[in-house]
């Protein structure tokens, strides 16, 4: 993982949650960490990690902060800790 994805990831985990987080440089953060990054219909996006899915929506616009905390939660699931695994 280079360090802009990893700078992104700990983006995701940090206190307090971030709102201005570019949803197209998470996915590349997803498909670095091993995820399937699926495309529905409807705008609506399939990620597998782990065996844990989550759904998110297709936006152009920055992360809100409940996607953000749902993409933590769902990474944590996942057995991702941005400090032990990427560290900065």
């Amino acid at each position: 993982m280079n360090h802009h994805h990893r700078k992104v990831l700990h983006a995701l985990f940090a206190h307090p949650v971030s709102s201005n987080i570019d949803p197209k440089q998470v996915h590349a953060v997803l498909e670095d960490l091993g995820a399937d990054v699926t495309h529905g219909g409807h705008g609506q996006i399939k990620v597998a990690l782990n065996g844990h899915t989550l759904g998110l929506h297709d936006t152009r616009h920055s992360l809100s902060k409940e996607e953000v905390g749902g993409l933590r939660k769902f990474l944590a699931a996942a057995g991702v800790d941005p400090e032990r695994d990427y560290p900065l």
